[in-house]
């Protein structure tokens, strides 16, 4: 066991490092540096900087020195938590982001528990009640909500409760409370918002993993420690939900891998078309402004969140199934 955990640390210390590299390296994609674009956007405004300036900006980045002296500088900066200034908002990159961080979060966690709390009764319900009606509504819901795209959903939801309801659905505030400090009205009227965007993020999840589910418990219900645990007759309940359901959870362990990162980012496409102030459209707005450093800071969050969720991930899925401890499949 200690093995195994030695392991995936390492593992997962390498590909931290990994993500680092590639991370600077998209900071050096652009074609011209943060200066040059920092200063084309000052003069854009109207207040231009001036060569001995931006000569200065060059000399406190580094940006004179070569690229492994500045990958060593950035790391040390960012391990101090200073991610710099967004170009396009004037502002430091970790104020930007946790504008919307824990909106992001606090919509994303609504999600994933819905989608966890009904994606697991109804997929254990499915595959005991193989055939049934109940099974067959489920399945054909599970198609459903594979098959249409959760943006067009969010189109449809917006048509609808604009059209028949007259409701402004988009968006996580009434234009009363967007722009006003936080109260206990502006919390209800959050409230208020959160139910459509979190059903509409957690739809398509939940639909994959009831089938996910459904399958993986039809497989152990079918093992021969099941057939003999029903032969020796122990009650049913106790013969499913003893050690199949168990072993059928691996799959919902699994996801914790980019369940972080959905956290951070959500989906961008639902949240720019239901107005959603999160991280996801952020992350498209400074790439297309060519905001590298804000573009940056996010892409790494969302990297390092993945491997601690995957590393989360295996040790959850070693304390379920001993099977993995133990280097076996089977």
């Amino acid at each position: 066991m200690l093995t195994y955990l030695a392991h995936r640390l390492l593992l997962a210390a390498i590909t931290l490092f990994a993500i680092t590299v590639v991370t600077f390296i998209i900071l050096h994609l652009p074609p011209v540096d943060f200066v040059t674009a920092y200063a084309a956007q000052a003069a854009a405004s109207g207040t231009a900087i001036s060569p001995a300036e931006a000569d200065a900006m060059r000399q406190a980045y580094g940006l004179n020195q070569p690229l492994y002296v500045q990958y060593w500088k950035w790391l040390a900066m960012v391990a101090s938590g200073n991610f710099g200034r967004s170009f396009e908002y004037g502002r430091p990159v970790t104020e930007v982001i946790g504008d919307r961080l824990w909106l992001t979060v606090l919509l994303s966690l609504g999600a994933i528990v819905i989608t966890w709390g009904l994606a697991l009764p109804i997929g254990i319900y499915s595959a005991v009640r193989q055939y049934s009606i109940g099974d067959y509504v489920f399945t054909f819901l599970g198609f459903i909500g594979l098959a249409i795209p959760n943006f067009l959903l969010a189109l449809i939801v917006l048509y609808l409760g604009s059209r028949l309801f007259g409701l402004s659905v988009g968006g996580l505030f009434s234009p009363a409370q967007q722009l006003a400090p936080w109260s206990w009205s502006k919390v209800v009227d959050l409230l208020q918002h959160l139910p459509v965007p979190v059903l509409i993020l957690s739809l398509a999840g939940t639909a994959q993993l009831v089938r996910i589910m459904r399958a993986n418990l039809l497989d152990e219900l079918r093992r021969p420690y099941v057939v003999t645990a029903r032969a020796r007759g122990l009650p049913e309940k106790r013969v499913i939900m003893k050690y199949p359901v168990r072993a059928a959870l691996n799959p919902f362990a699994s996801t914790i891998g980019y369940l972080l990162p959905f956290m951070v980012s959500g989906s961008v496409i639902i949240s720019v078309v239901l107005s959603l102030p999160t991280v996801g459209p952020l992350l498209l707005r400074s790439l297309l402004s060519q905001d590298m450093l804000l573009a940056s800071t996010i892409i790494l969050l969302l990297g390092v969140l993945t491997v601690v969720g995957t590393l989360l991930s295996d040790l959850l899925l070693m304390w379920i199934d001993p099977r993995i401890r133990l280097g076996r499949t089977r």
